[in-house]
């Protein structure tokens, strides 16, 4: 058995942490909740929080979202494909855009539902994943302007979620400067500059944001604490809102070095032999978890004494040297975990989830 734990009092402090921050700089900001999977419980824990706006990349996690509070603005934080459009308008109040193609076809559809659906357009900054060419933005913002059922309420940007192109106060500026060309070309008002994620919190915290920036959507500052700048916790937060636990099912002395001809494994790799081990024993704890759950690099030790030496498919092997902890079968073992990592354990059937005061 392996199961997930929310801590819904450090998930409070972290949503209040934050909240307090953004509220004394005047910025608006959403929960982004894809790391959940449209888990309803931990989505119901995030909507008791109190947020006005909740963003995901699944149309599905917004119609829950949409079910357990009706009053809570959804954001759809990616370029939404044309075979979904119809739920976009129906479940999103507001959804990240780059095509104008797209753009025509949610202003169609929002003509049927009787709608305005509400768009950010997103502007490529330099990471290379979404966005238009800045060279392109006067154009395609006027084309956009024309559309009958779409009402363009920011400009937006990425940044550091593809290439890890870091935030800094020169790309913001432009992206704050933007929005000023473009009300000044139209005389339309913009009322988002959404320049801000968890990697651009350490800038807020510095005193290095541009003004102009005033709306954040943020998800791993949130479940982890994450200072992306130094890889580290933000002063002040928990990095353990979640927390796997998984149980030892066998646990023995073993030699540290495989007998045998040695090849390739399921993982598509060839173990090296430290030659310095052959001869050496240590306890190992096998796991009920593995690969199809969680990638262990994406694991993190709470046990200074447990090194993760190897997983297969359902089984993670730990080395716990001469087992000072005393584990023993039946024992639960808890790790925190990366983004990624937390990610793929939402998305597992396999892993019972569960919230903790």
């Amino acid at each position: 058995m392996a199961y997930l734990k929310l801590y819904r009092d450090k998930l409070r402090h972290n949503y209040n942490y934050l909240d307090t921050l953004f509220k004394d700089n005047d910025i608006k900001w959403g929960i982004t909740t894809k790391l959940l999977c449209g888990h309803e419980e931990y989505l119901k824990e995030v909507a008791d929080l109190g947020i006005g706006e909740m963003l995901d990349s699944r149309i599905s996690n917004l119609k829950k979202i949409k079910e357990i509070d009706p009053d809570t603005l959804t954001t759809y934080i990616k370029p939404p494909p044309k075979d979904i459009i119809d739920s976009v308008v129906k479940y999103a109040d507001v959804s990240l855009n780059t095509e104008l193609s797209t753009l025509h076809a949610l202003s169609e559809e929002a003509q049927k539902q009787d709608k305005v659906h509400k768009v950010i357009i997103m502007i490529e900054l330099g990471d290379l994943r979404e966005g238009v060419i800045r060279e392109n933005l006067i154009d395609f913002y006027e084309k956009v302007f024309k559309l009958s059922n779409i009402e363009v309420i920011g400009i937006g940007a990425n940044l550091n979620c593809m290439h890890g192109v870091m935030p800094d106060e020169d790309k913001l500026i432009q992206l704050s400067l933007y929005k000023q060309i473009i009300e000044l070309r139209f005389n339309k008002e913009i009322p988002l500059v959404s320049g801000g994620t968890t990697v651009t919190i350490p800038l807020l915290l510095r005193n290095q944001l541009p003004s102009g920036v005033n709306h954040f959507r943020v998800g791993e500052a949130l479940f982890f604490g994450k200072n992306l700048f130094t890889d580290g916790t933000i002063e002040g937060m928990h990095n353990d809102v979640l927390e796997l636990y998984s149980q030892v099912i066998e646990i023995a002395e073993k030699p540290k070095v495989p007998s045998g001809e040695l090849g390739m494994n399921p993982q598509g790799e060839v173990m090296d032999i430290d030659e310095d081990d052959y001869g050496e024993t240590s306890y190992r704890a096998i796991l009920d978890i593995g690969y199809l759950d969680i990638n262990p690099d994406h694991l993190i030790n709470m046990d200074d004494n447990v090194k993760i030496a190897d997983a297969s498919s359902d089984m993670l092997i730990l080395d716990v040297g001469d087992n000072k902890a005393g584990y023993e079968v039946g024992d639960f073992i808890r790790f925190r975990m990366k983004y990624m990592g937390a990610l793929g354990i939402m998305n597992s059937d396999y892993i019972d989830k569960m919230v903790e005061e």
